[in-house]
């Protein structure tokens, strides 16, 4: 490990050295950058300038020292630098029910114990404290950017904004009455206030969330994508999760779940199907045609036996593909290295082939193909000139970690969240030296605490 400790010192001695430069705001210098641009370059070692918001330059220490003089310098020393890992799939605060029901069948967990838990339990005070939650979990593990559904959508929002992170964040529109609306159309009014009030925020990005096609009528999933096509935002949805709900859709419909929407005119651009666990040959050519993205979920699918999605068929297919952890709820966690590894894993054992989704292309998947689906991969794809300053730094010194052939095997399958120690969205510093800045760690943990022994007495 010495040689590019040894390296990086000299780049930090060569920084003070030279004279001024191009003005930055920042500069980090890891021991590896991993740029997951077009040519997978990987810089050993590497740096990153940023001004304000935004990247403006990734190269070799000295090259970087040439050309930038930086208001503040980072040394991450050994650590490597990626691109922050996103979610695609969540709901931030039903980190409030981790643990709360495990080990059931999908239908019978959320109809027998979720739904009715949060019929007694959701309030704006209830998902704001869980956002908050969440948001320190997420910054801790190296997640930057997630797309959530869920009630009281503006309070994650608002938490998502006083942590730093990046959402793609969708208002929950369900058939039955709910802790923020009682009916479809009250729900669908509370998605357009929330649109307007965030439709040019920089760090949200309001959507319309349809909770899934067994949730809603006809009348409510038309409503919902024609709200999204007015204002230009994201359709985030649950699609194709289990077996049961194939099944509903061909009695109730002759069809499967993405026959059934494309008949009735619901796909459209910019909408992301959760799980999509049970498809055939042509419900993915449906999705394709459609320019539908999916959002694999690993871990969730696993725990609940829903099943196993058919990752390398979406991937041969084009249907843009990224990682979600699912909820706290069903997982029970939200770091997105595990979803990585198990990811890779389970494609492997699903077609027994163990070159299925290999390392690079789990990383991938976590990175431009999560920036991909929510419409951000001109904004966030990878650390390079142009794109937001979205970056994470990982150590690499844990006992499990040592030998290091390589940083990406390392990254999907040795690396755990705890081993992040520098987050930074949009060029602010939300974590640096595993020290969270944006919320007091103390407090925020608190709060959860007293909550949850409310949550404990409520559901009694």
């Amino acid at each position: 490990m010495r040689a590019p400790l040894v390296a990086v010192a000299l780049a930090i001695a060569a920084i003070a050295a030279q004279p001024a430069g191009r003005a930055v705001s920042l500069i980090v210098i890891g021991g590896t950058v991993i740029t997951e641009d077009a040519a997978h370059r990987i810089l050993t070692p590497g740096a990153v300038a940023i001004e304000g918001t935004t990247i403006v330059d990734v190269d070799r220490p000295d090259a970087i020292s040439n050309r930038y003089a930086a208001a503040e310098t980072i040394d991450l020393g050994d650590q490597v630098v990626l691109p922050g890992l996103i979610n695609t799939h969540t709901h931030a605060p039903m980190v409030m029910f981790r643990g709360l029901a495990d080990d059931l069948a999908l239908m019978e967990w959320l109809q027998k114990y979720i739904f009715p838990a949060e019929a007694k339990t959701v309030s704006p005070e209830f998902v704001r404290i869980g956002t908050r939650l969440a948001a320190l979990e997420m910054i801790e593990s190296g997640t930057t950017t997630y797309a959530d559904m869920y009630y009281f959508e503006e309070e994650i929002a608002g938490a998502t904004r006083e942590a730093g992170l990046r959402g793609v964040l969708g208002q929950t529109i369900i058939q039955f009455p709910v802790a923020d609306a009682k009916t479809p159309a009250e729900g669908l009014a509370r998605a357009e206030r929330f649109i307007k009030a965030f439709k040019n925020d920089s760090l949200v990005v309001p959507a319309v969330a349809p909770h899934a096609m067994y949730t809603n009528d006809r009348a409510t999933l038309l409503a919902c994508a024609d709200l999204a096509h007015r204002y230009g935002v994201p359709v985030l949805i649950h699609f194709a999760e289990t077996e049961d709900e194939v099944r509903l859709s061909e009695d109730r419909f002759k069809a499967t779940p993405a026959a059934y929407l494309e008949s009735i005119g619901f796909w459209g651009p910019r909408t992301l199907g959760a799980h999509g666990v049970w498809v055939t040959d042509d419900d993915i050519r449906i999705l394709k045609r459609h320019g539908i993205a999916v959002s694999h979920n690993p871990e969730s699918n696993m725990k609940l036996a829903s099943g196993i999605a058919p990752v390398t068929k979406y991937l041969a297919a084009g249907v843009p593909l990224g990682l979600g952890t699912d909820g706290a709820a069903s997982n029970n966690d939200l770091d997105m290295f595990e979803a990585m590894r198990q990811a890779s894993f389970l494609a492997k054992l699903g077609t027994r082939d163990p070159t299925a989704v290999p390392a690079q292309t789990a990383l991938d998947l976590a990175t431009i193909g999560g920036a991909r689906p929510l419409g951000l991969d001109r904004m966030i794809r990878s650390p390079e000139a142009g794109k937001r300053a979205d970056i994470i730094g990982v150590s690499m010194t844990a006992s499990r970690q040592i030998p290091r052939y390589g940083p990406v095997s390392h990254l999907v399958y040795v690396t755990r969240g705890d081993d992040v120690r520098t987050t930074i969205v949009n060029g602010n510093i939300l974590m640096k030296d595993r020290q969270v800045r944006t919320l007091d760690r103390a407090a925020v943990i608190a709060d959860a605490t007293r909550l949850g022994e409310r949550v404990k007495e409520a559901i009694r």
